[in-house]
């Protein structure tokens, strides 16, 4: 069954969810906190995302975010590779950390923003961790309560939504939580409602549905092979020759890596294209996420290719017959 398309709404919430693989924790100390909180700010930083409440877990983590133009796969994947290279590093282990992508849901802000604030707030009472959220120090709870300062957290949208007075509406965010703290397990925060991937009334459901079809297409590979090729100054056809070459080395990873991203093909397929065996072209790939996550400039070289493949939904009648527009099918 193919799986459905992410949705970029420019300025919408969600809620993501990050879980260890196989249910296993991924922070075994205070310093793995801290250093997952370096990261988020660096994220705030680097792609102008919001934070609004996040809870780090012992084997998961929930964010509720809200992004701007950059979308939330590019910032999830920056976060969750990154501290996943740290966590390896500190536990001398190898392998992934996270059980598979991460998961999102688009929120309805009027409907649902402050009601799931206080449920990522009130997750380890849930789990019976605590008796209430501020004796929880992993979580953007005590900073709501203004207990502590996290610059890169945003508290003012939802804060706003109890008074225009910090302190009066610090002590009802506060009201509003105690009321809470009986409530159990919400499903539609984690299944949505009515569709998977959003959490919301029809009318909010069917227009954020209809503005990213328009938007998220995938890319064949014909054109991102003749997008990489231009850049690295090569030949499309010297991308299959037998040979070592650095550069046509990298340019097929960089191929590879791009249709995972936002193609409509396989990394066998891929592999399979260039007369390539899979084992090879997947260690490329992860050469190539590795040094994105240490050479900025490189990121960025990256970064600007991917957003070139990027194509609007365009009149067919316009289209030449070889090519197809189709949605993206990444995993929510």
């Amino acid at each position: 069954m193919a799986r459905q398309p992410r949705i970029h709404i420019e300025g919408g919430y969600y809620h993501v969810m990050l879980r260890g693989n196989g249910g296993d924790g991924i922070f075994h100390g205070d310093e793995d906190r801290l250093r997952f909180y370096l990261l988020m700010q660096e994220g705030v930083e680097r792609f102008g995302h919001r934070i609004h409440a996040f809870c780090l877990m012992d084997n998961h983590v929930h964010l509720v975010i809200q992004v701007g133009k950059i979308p939330l796969s590019r910032i999830m994947q920056n976060l969750s590779f990154r501290y996943t290279l740290w966590f390896n590093s500190q536990q001398k282990r190898v392998g992934h950390l996270f059980q598979g992508r991460f998961k999102a849901l688009l929120v309805d802000e009027e409907s649902y923003l402050l009601e799931l604030v206080r449920y990522t707030h009130l997750n380890p009472v849930r789990a019976d961790m605590v008796k209430e959220p501020s004796d929880y120090l992993w979580s953007s709870h005590l900073a709501y309560l203004g207990h502590k300062s996290l610059p890169w957290l945003t508290c003012d949208a939802v804060l706003s939504h109890f008074s225009s007075e910090l302190a009066d509406a610090r002590s009802k965010y506060a009201s509003f939580v105690f009321d809470g703290l009986s409530e159990q397990h919400r499903p539609e925060f984690h299944c949505g409602s009515a569709d998977s991937r959003v959490l919301g009334d029809d009318t909010f459901a069917e227009k954020s549905l209809a503005g990213d079809a328009a938007i998220v297409q995938k890319v064949s590979l014909d054109q991102c092979i003749e997008l990489v090729a231009r850049h690295y100054k090569l030949t499309p056809a010297s991308l299959s020759e037998r040979n070592r070459i650095r550069k046509q080395a990298e340019a097929r990873a960089v191929i590879a890596w791009l249709m995972r991203e936002c193609g409509d093909e396989s990394l066998t397929s891929i592999a399979h294209f260039f007369n390539r065996d899979i084992a090879t072209m997947s260690t490329a790939v992860r050469k190539i996420e590795k040094r994105m996550a240490e050479d900025g400039a490189f990121r960025d070289v990256l970064a600007g290719l991917k957003e070139n493949t990027k194509l609007r939904k365009p009149d067919p009648h316009s289209l030449p017959n070889n090519i197809a527009v189709v949605c993206d099918a990444a995993s929510v």
